[in-house]
């Protein structure tokens, strides 16, 4: 025996140059990240009353900040751009609260007329059940079986959440004055980070410019749904038409599923108002439009916008739904366009995902090559040279004031 072979000591079982070890180091690093996910996701939940309105006011600020840099290339003072973006962000989200209050007036001042009808189509729907072989007897006793204290229960459940909407109102407000302040100087902040993570930023600008791109779409789409939805409501005769077709625009922000929730409202009360012909109408027509517009027209524009696939869009809605509730499932595709950005954009060997995850590889693969060359309005960014010794200290931190 060669003494160097003699001499070699054996292969841990944990080397890597082991056979199966770098299989091994895989399984444990996959075990790793999903306890990581484990625990992020159990943060989110515990802390979506919180988590919720800060995303929907940095949404809102990504929307509305590109008002500030054209109010100064107008000779606008900077502190004056900054007063106009937050009365712009202010004037949005009170008018939407103002509306979707009024609304929920009108509704509630509304439905009381309508309870004789209520019972008496309850009569008609239990002859149906006698004639299809279901008994008065088995349906009266599986109403008695409701427990009338679970409604008191309820009760307090609906003045808790309203409690806590109107908690996680104020924080809305006041956060969006902050944010609004920083986003100012926010750019200058990101440019001077560029120098050392300079994938992390152009995928932080790409989300950016991704999020506003399928606001804009969804919002126009939104509005033309909804001026056709409250024609065919007008022209029905299903009452407030107008409430509806708010309805219709903001379920219009909640991918796939936004659809069937902006119409079974209406059609329960075109039931109630003006019998089972009208509900049939009303959801023969939303679903005539649906599948014009939502199914047909949108999604290849959105698509296009935001690359995600109709599947992963689907499953965003569902788990963000589940993760931070009602305002999860509105902002899905916003939250899902984040965690694509840090985790799969701004990692280079992690790129290999976008064919998978956008569902269009010719796309994805221009779009893939130009991450990280340009920002989020199109100007090219230069890659950095390769250092030959040490980095050089970052450029100066520009002033934190608004110009």
């Amino acid at each position: 025996m060669p003494a160097d072979e003699a001499a070699a000591p054996p292969a841990a079982p944990d080397d890597l140059r082991a056979p199966g070890g770098a299989r091994n180091l895989h399984v444990v690093q996959l075990l790793l990240g999903l306890a990581g996910a484990v625990v992020v996701v159990a943060g989110l939940r515990a802390f979506s009353s919180t988590i919720g309105p800060a995303f929907l006011a940095l949404v809102l600020v990504l929307v509305v900040h590109p008002l500030h840099p054209w109010l100064c290339r107008h000779r606008v003072p900077g502190w004056a751009s900054t007063v106009a973006v937050v009365v712009v962000l202010y004037a949005l989200v009170l008018g939407l609260a103002a509306a979707v209050a009024w609304s929920l007036v009108q509704l509630a001042m509304l439905l009381p007329q309508y309870t004789g009808r209520y019972f008496e189509l309850q009569g008609q729907a239990m002859d149906l059940l006698a004639r299809v072989g279901v008994s008065p007897a088995q349906v009266s006793q599986a109403l008695a079986s409701v427990d009338p204290s679970r409604l008191f229960g309820l009760a307090q459940t609906v003045l808790a959440q309203l409690s806590s909407g109107l908690t996680a109102f104020a924080f809305l407000l006041l956060l969006l004055f902050f944010l609004a302040l920083d986003a100012a100087v926010f750019p200058k902040l990101l440019a001077q980070a560029s120098w050392r993570h300079r994938d992390l930023v152009s995928a932080l600008s790409a989300f950016a410019f991704g999020t506003r791109r399928f606001l804009l779409v969804t919002t126009v789409f939104g509005a033309v749904v909804a001026a056709i939805d409250v024609g065919i409501l007008y022209w029905l005769a299903v009452p407030l038409p107008l409430v509806w077709g708010l309805l219709a625009f903001l379920t219009n922000y909640i991918a796939n599923i936004g659809f069937v929730l902006g119409l079974v409202p209406p059609a329960l009360l075109a039931l109630l108002a003006n019998g089972p012909a009208s509900a049939l109408l009303v959801v023969v027509s939303y679903t005539v439009v649906n599948v014009v517009i939502q199914g047909l027209l949108q999604p290849k524009i959105v698509g296009n916008a935001v690359g995600l696939s109709a599947t992963l869009t689907f499953l965003s809605v569902i788990f963000w739904g589940w993760a931070l509730g009602s305002l999860g499932a509105l902002l899905a595709v916003p939250l899902s366009l984040l965690i694509r950005a840090v985790l799969v954009d701004a990692d280079p060997s992690a790129r290999w995902l976008l064919p998978i995850i956008s569902g269009n590889p010719r796309g994805v693969r221009r779009r893939g090559a130009r991450l990280g060359r340009t920002g989020a309005a199109g100007a090219t960014v230069a890659p950095p040279p390769e250092p030959e010794g040490p980095p050089p200290p970052p450029p100066p931190l520009a002033s934190s004031s608004p110009e």
